[in-house]
């Protein structure tokens, strides 16, 4: 991604899209595999059998992992698309992407090898960190809940596997390795999402495609160890994709947001620092975002209580420029509630007056 890597990574969020038909494969009308050499499809003389080896014991453990896990991951369709989702009880209850729900609030659930979809119903979205939980409304009997790992104890290298529905392909896998750990993105504003800025994020080199937001980034303990949510662009290239680098939110925070939702219907401790502001970006003198105006406080919010008004333009906090909406989410996706900030401000109808403020921040909740 050039230079643009050392200042802040362009997200598009892995947009749902209609299945997509008309695949077609390398096999004859039988299924069996094409031989390519003209003759009978077996071994030829003087090539290597296959044998034992650290080579097979790799993708033997490959193929145990997708017998384990791909059952626990499902096909959610909505009225505008489709995206992948995670088996996470017995009781019925489906962890995702609040970008994949959408503005929906019922959906249609295809199960690995059933027949038929099955209905569902939004339990509560997330949207600051992404997620969603969706409860199908008859769970069978036979449904069979992913194991979440520990994703504190991710090690760059690690070998990974994302299983989804990219582009309409059910029940797909592909595979890379945990790229980087700790990072912060955000995804876009669109249309069915006010966009989130994911802390701590999962950075791997497995494919991740439009329809895999939401379904499992696994480890070969057959864990996942997150959630898939985006893919990146480069803004050198007008915005196309660049390719083998992903993110996921990890797994810790999607049991902490997840349990939360299914006990009670929100989320109310999100370990996600707020300032209490309703902003917008606001432009320079040269057209170019400079700050973000205040729209309106929280009333017992921290900008309330260190005496932020609105009309006030932030523009730095603990001296990180913030010169839009996107960079204010993620430098307060790099804090903690409770952490004590400086913030520089421009006050007065014409932004004439410098003020500096003094904010402990307070915690996100939803």
């Amino acid at each position: 991604m050039g230079r643009t890597t050392r200042r802040r990574i362009t997200i598009a969020v892995t947009a749902l899209v209609l299945v997509l038909g008309g695949v077609s494969g390398c096999s004859d009308d039988k299924g069996s595999k094409k031989n390519t050499d003209g003759g009978s499809g077996n071994v030829a003389s003087g090539s290597a059998a296959p044998g034992n080896g650290p080579a097979n014991d790799l993708q033997a453990q490959y193929q145990q992992v997708v017998r384990n896990v791909l059952p626990s991951v499902v096909q959610i369709t909505t009225k505008t698309g489709l995206g992948s989702g995670v088996v996470y009880d017995d009781k019925g209850n489906i962890v995702t992407n609040a970008h994949v729900v959408g503005q929906a609030t019922s959906f249609e659930v295809t199960l690995p090898n059933a027949s038929k979809p099955v209905t569902a119903k939004l339990v509560a979205a997330f949207a600051p960190d992404d997620l969603a939980v969706i409860r199908l409304d008859s769970p069978p009997a036979d449904l069979k809940p992913a194991r979440f790992g520990d994703s504190s104890k991710l090690q760059v290298g690690q070998i990974t596997m994302a299983m989804g529905n990219p582009l309409g392909l059910d029940s797909s896998v592909t595979e890379g390795i945990v790229s980087a750990v700790g990072r912060t993105v955000s995804e876009p504003e669109t249309s069915g999402s006010p966009g989130a800025t994911i802390s701590s994020a999962i950075q791997t080199s497995a494919a991740i495609n439009p329809g895999n937001s939401g379904g499992a980034l696994v480890d070969l303990e057959s864990q996942v160890i997150g959630i898939p949510t985006l893919a990146a662009t480069d803004p050198e290239t007008n915005g196309s994709a660049a390719p083998g680098i992903g993110f996921a939110i990890p797994a810790n925070t999607v049991k902490s947001i997840t349990d939360q939702i299914i006990k009670n219907g929100k989320v109310d401790n999100s370990g996600k620092a707020a300032l209490g502001v309703t902003v917008r970006t606001v432009a320079g003198p040269n057209g170019r975002a400079a700050g973000v105006g205040v729209v309106s406080v929280q009333d017992g919010g921290a900008a309330k209580a260190a005496g932020i008004q609105v009309g006030d333009v932030i523009t730095t906090i603990d001296d990180q420029a913030v010169t839009d909406v996107s960079t204010l989410s993620e430098v307060l996706g790099g804090k903690q509630p409770g952490d004590r900030v400086k913030v520089n401000l421009l006050r007065g109808s014409d932004g004439g007056n410098k003020a500096t403020v003094d904010v402990t921040l307070g915690e996100l909740k939803g």
